[in-house]
């Protein structure tokens, strides 16, 4: 084994990826995560009827090859996203939806077999839980000759060789302390670089059986006049739990989430009929509200701005202190592959 002392910040894909990498390199890593759960924004929750719920990451295609094949190896199987029947788009508030059907030749998305989480899960298990260190925020990383001192919310301090930051650039920058400081021009790209779900509401409605699809509709929505922008049927892969989920609006984090849940439940009846208002439960994820996660913007950040800038492929410190996570990848940032192929690029370079 490896006796260099790697610390990577932030136990989500990218970090439980990288971990894992170095895991086979001989290299024993220690992962320090500011929440109380692992996964970061990967969220999986279970609902009341037991239906597996994507409140962060779901999708994916064979425009992501890297996840496809890691899922492949650690033996994930995964399935193809509901998408036959009628389909809804809604263009204005004052006209009736307009009906379409996505036909069988449009390249499928695909979703894991009992959620997302089933990927964290198993690299937790290649890496061993022992080390991941939860309620672990880190506030400060100062150059000690040769090694990097990390020091965490709890007063806790670590020493390593090598120091891996997984965060979205803009986080990091905003809730850790460098010493000696970062390079302006670095600061202002970190300010300026875009966190993926930063800005999204991603909500679900739980049903007890599928009534759409008995009424010949995909549960597939694009709305340009509700609440609802986007939405999917979410029912499980062995057909077990049933829900429709997608993202809201983004402004409506200004609401309440009795007024987003009525306004939700109202859009669904109004498309679907009656059946919707017996609905088992109702959930949503403002992932603005995450603080671990992400923090409000100083200026105007356009959704992909700067993910895969150059600047991020650069160690710092005497090649200490490297940039990892998903808006750091050159390939697909920002989506579960990109956070894997960032994992990648780091991983090969110890």
């Amino acid at each position: 084994m490896n006796d260099q002392k790697v610390i990577i910040i932030g136990a989500g894909l990218s970090g439980l990826m990288l971990a894992y990498l170095l895991n086979q390199k001989g290299i024993q890593a220690f992962v320090l995560e500011a929440n109380d759960r692992i996964g970061g924004r990967i969220n999986t929750i279970t609902g009341t009827s037991g239906v597996t719920i994507e409140m962060g990451a779901t999708w994916f295609s064979k425009q992501h090859p890297t996840l496809l094949s890691l899922l492949d190896k650690l033996e994930i199987p995964y399935f193809k996203q509901h998408t036959k029947g009628i389909s809804l788009f809604e263009t204005m508030s004052f006209v009736p939806p307009q009906k379409f059907e996505i036909p069988d030749s449009e390249e499928p998305s695909y979703r894991i077999q009992g959620g997302t989480q089933t990927l964290i899960n198993k690299l937790v298990t290649e890496i061993g839980i022992e080390t991941i260190r939860t309620n672990s925020k880190v506030t400060a990383i100062k150059e000690l000759g040769n090694q990097l001192e990390v020091t965490d919310s709890n007063g806790k301090q670590f020493l390593a060789d090598k120091v891996v930051a997984t965060l979205p650039p803009h986080l990091l920058i905003k809730t850790v302390e460098f010493e000696p400081t970062l390079a302006d021009d670095l600061v202002e790209l970190a300010k300026k670089t875009h966190t993926w779900m930063g800005e999204s509401i991603k909500f679900a409605v739980e049903y007890a059986s599928p009534f759409w699809r008995e009424k010949n509709f995909s549960g597939t929505l694009f709305s340009h006049a509700s609440i609802a922008q986007e939405m999917y049927d979410h029912t499980t892969f062995d057909g077990t739990g049933f829900a429709l989920k997608g993202f809201l609006n983004g402004g409506s984090h200004t609401l309440t989430l009795a007024a987003r849940q009525e306004k939700v439940i109202k859009q669904l009846t109004s498309l679907f009929g009656p059946e919707a208002e017996n609905y088992l439960a109702y959930h949503e994820k403002v992932w603005r509200e995450a603080e671990l996660t992400f923090l409000p913007y100083e200026d105007l950040v356009m959704a992909h701005q700067n993910n895969g800038h150059a600047a991020y492929k650069k160690p710092l410190y005497s090649n200490k202190f490297y940039f990892s996570g998903a808006e750091t990848a050159s390939i697909n940032p920002g989506y579960m592959d990109g956070a894997i192929n960032a994992a990648i690029h780091i991983a090969s370079q110890f």
